[in-house]
């Protein structure tokens, strides 16, 4: 059954040669994201093991197995109809960058605020990690339901507010994040990240791909230079997480976390469009080297992948990766997909992965990420009109602003935790203002960044545009959002900068984008007299 049939056939195969290399890039791609959601599950957000390895990590696997078999019988099935043997499946894993975003712009945020309020560590975490299943199954449904939307969405939506503001996340929390780690560890960092660079950009020909040779290099200087250590304990506790562990059915903590869903709208929609009209460019993108797939199936096993996740317990969606055209040169078809989905799945119910982790330093395999970074950021600026590059650019800023304010913030606590004082007060804004650092405006363009970024983006695009009457109303939305605080408004707490939801409590932003709307409007009038003086 999965042996590869003559060349003289059409009828598709489960597996040929060409799909060992495929899957050596997608089980690397998809371990890499693994390796990040046990890294900062528990060092951002001090998870602990069971949580990780007895509901996130089982729930992910599963997710991973449904959505990689569904895309390899879909594949199969199209092959079979059209009579052909050269079908790549749709690549297919987790969502790097709302790993990044959920962790960071919700998770993170309900455990301080849940320490803030009083709450124990354990409630915290626990109630962190419940805001990221609601946030999950947020993503899931609008991908889901976007399936029979997304044309409608892509027309609407200007092309440069939606790649800009990925980018953003993507160079501020991915590609600068992991910079600096690179250069805290340069002789592991920037030889993997050579060896990235010289394979996906030189496209350079070598024995094995890139992204392996690169974490099996990484992996010997990190075990050279003293970045990986035996520790006996350590080893010991990872080997006792080995074992089964299966998913268990989390609707009854979904249903307890329904009050995160509001709050956290702002982050949760518009990852959720993002992720469903970057599949839908995936699937267009696969459409462009000979594949082509039905729209409306490939988003929803999407959508249902990340469904699955959220209702099993994991905080992580899933998504089509970029990069199917390359899948398919290098000769993967069908088998890459299964086999990736069967191993990850594996992995994570056997719990296998803290081992992994012990032995594959994120520094080994943190240049695919940055990689990754790049590729978003140069995405934006390459997928639009060069007129909009302005707008692009403008779209970026949010994204990094927040990155910058949970640099301060990081910064704050770790100074205040030696005297143990509340170091989250107006004073703090004054005394940073003295060296040029405008924190006020880093916490309110922290707040709702994402929406932020689509906001500033399309207003420039329809200004380039001059479509001055499209500005003025992006303005208006932006501030009525400002006045209840979806985006801008801010507020301390004792560990603290956190959204501030209320009515009126963003007044001086809302004021401020009503005066760039009478200006936009005052813009049409005068581009009408213009143009009616023309006419005449």
């Amino acid at each position: 059954m999965f042996l590869n049939l003559s060349k003289h056939t059409n009828k598709p195969s489960w597996f040929v040669g060409g799909d060992i290399d495929g899957f050596l890039g997608l089980a690397l791609d998809n371990l890499i994201q693994i390796l990040l959601i046990i890294g900062l599950c528990r060092s951002v957000l001090g998870y602990n093991d069971d949580l990780i390895f007895g509901k996130i990590l089982p729930a992910t696997g599963l997710s991973l197995l449904i959505g990689n078999f569904a895309y390899a019988q879909q594949a199969h099935q199209l092959a079979i109809k059209e009579n052909r043997n050269d079908r790549t499946a749709l690549p297919y894993g987790i969502n790097t960058v709302s790993l990044f975003a959920y962790i960071f712009l919700v998770m993170l945020p309900v455990k301080l605020t849940a320490l803030d309020q009083g709450l124990d560590e354990q409630s915290a975490i626990t109630l962190s990690w419940k805001a990221g299943m609601v946030a999950c199954l947020g993503s899931g449904l609008i991908e889901s339901g976007g399936a029979f939307c997304a044309n409608l969405l892509r027309r609407w939506l200007p092309r440069a507010a939606l790649l800009s503001t990925l980018a953003g996340i993507a160079l501020g929390y991915i590609a600068l994040g992991f910079l600096l780690r690179t250069y805290t560890h340069p002789i592991v960092g920037l030889t993997v990240l050579a060896i990235i660079l010289v394979t996906y950009y030189g496209h350079l020909n070598l024995p094995v791909p890139g992204g392996l040779l690169a974490v099996l290099v990484g992996i010997g200087l990190a075990w050279s230079t003293g970045l990986i250590t035996i520790d006996t304990v350590k080893w010991g506790q990872e080997f006792n997480q080995i074992g089964l562990r299966l998913p268990h059915i989390e609707l009854s903590n979904l249903w307890l976390a329904r009050r995160e869903l509001l709050p956290w709208l702002n982050v949760i929609i518009p990852m959720g469009i993002f992720n469903l009209l970057g599949s839908l460019q995936n699937i267009e993108s696969a459409a462009a080297a000979g594949d082509i797939y039905p729209v409306k199936s490939s988003l929803l096993i999407n959508g249902i992948g990340s469904i699955t996740a959220a209702g099993l317990g994991s905080c992580f969606p899933t998504t089509l990766y970029i990069g199917h055209p390359a899948w398919k040169e290098m000769g993967a078809r069908i088998g890459y997909s299964w086999l990736n989905g069967l191993f990850m799945c594996s992995a994570c119910l056997l719990g296998l992965f803290g081992l992994i982790a012990e032995l594959i330093p994120i520094e080994a395999g943190m240049a695919i990420v940055l990689y990754i970074g790049l590729v978003i950021a140069a995405q934006a600026f390459q997928a639009t009109p060069k007129l909009h590059a302005p707008a692009v650019a403008l779209g970026l800023l949010p994204g990094l602003a927040g990155w910058g304010a949970l640099l301060i913030k990081a910064g704050v606590r770790a100074g205040s935790a030696s005297n143990e004082s509340n170091a989250f007060t107006p004073e703090l804004l004054e005394s940073l203002k003295l060296s040029d650092v405008w924190a006020s405006g880093a916490f309110a363009l922290e707040q709702g960044q994402i929406i932020t970024a689509m906001f500033l983006a399309s207003i420039l695009v329809y200004i380039i545009e001059q479509k001055f009457l499209a500005a003025t109303f992006i303005s208006l939305i932006a501030a009525f959002s400002s006045w209840i605080g979806i985006i801008h408004a801010w507020k301390f707490n004792q560990s603290d900068v956190v959204l501030n939801i209320g009515w009126g409590v963003g007044r001086t932003w809302s004021v401020g984008y009503l005066l760039m709307a009478l200006i936009f409007l005052i813009s049409t009038i005068q581009m009408h007299i213009i143009t009616s003086k023309v006419k005449d």
